[in-house]
């Protein structure tokens, strides 16, 4: 028998300092059963950071045609592509081909570094494409937030990002590894 997702409801308060972007987002987003509460963590940040009325959650795991999150514009053309993890070479064309700006969200402090030199010469390839990096020590710390219904506030000003709830506060300062143009 199968495994099923399992449902999490997110409410999310934003505070971008820099874009001044200041919304409220109320999410539902299943975790797919081979999802861990890291990658899940992640993608919420992502989707905290990228935050617009138009972005959304895909069916991510379930689909290899649409990317973890992503923005459409009014005639269905993607405008904003986004990963999480350590995507393949394909997928990064793929993205990159597809929307105005893809980004990358990648984490793994083993994993991560040897992503980037193994796919060097694709990610220079790409001037609409921008790579962040999130330490271990970092989303460790945002799994240890995961409730099945959870509160979240999200405050960004310059390249510091505070993430809190109930379970604590979690300082973030994400390395750039590649910046879009």
């Amino acid at each position: 028998m199968a495994l099923k997702a399992t449902i999490f409801k997110a409410e999310i308060q934003i505070a971008d300092m820099d874009r001044g972007y200041y919304q409220t987002h109320t999410l539902t987003t299943a975790r797919h059963p081979s999802e861990t509460d890291e990658r899940m963590m992640v993608r919420m940040l992502a989707f905290a950071l990228n935050a617009s009325d138009g972005l959304q959650f895909t069916r991510g795991l379930s689909s290899e045609d649409e990317p973890d999150i992503w923005e459409k514009n009014l005639v269905g053309g993607v405008t904003t592509w986004i990963e999480v993890g350590l995507p393949d070479e394909r997928r990064i064309r793929k993205g990159c081909n597809q929307a105005e700006k893809m980004i990358i969200y990648a984490y793994g402090d083993r994993a991560a570094p040897v992503w980037r030199e193994q796919n060097k010469v694709v990610i220079r390839r790409f001037e609409n494409l921008q790579i962040v990096y999130l330490p271990d020590e970092i989303v460790e710390a945002m799994a240890r937030m995961v409730e099945r219904t959870m509160s979240l506030q999200c405050a960004m000003q310059d390249s510091a990002i505070m993430l809190s709830s109930s379970q604590g506060v979690v300082d973030i300062h994400p390395e750039v590894w590649k910046e879009s143009r």
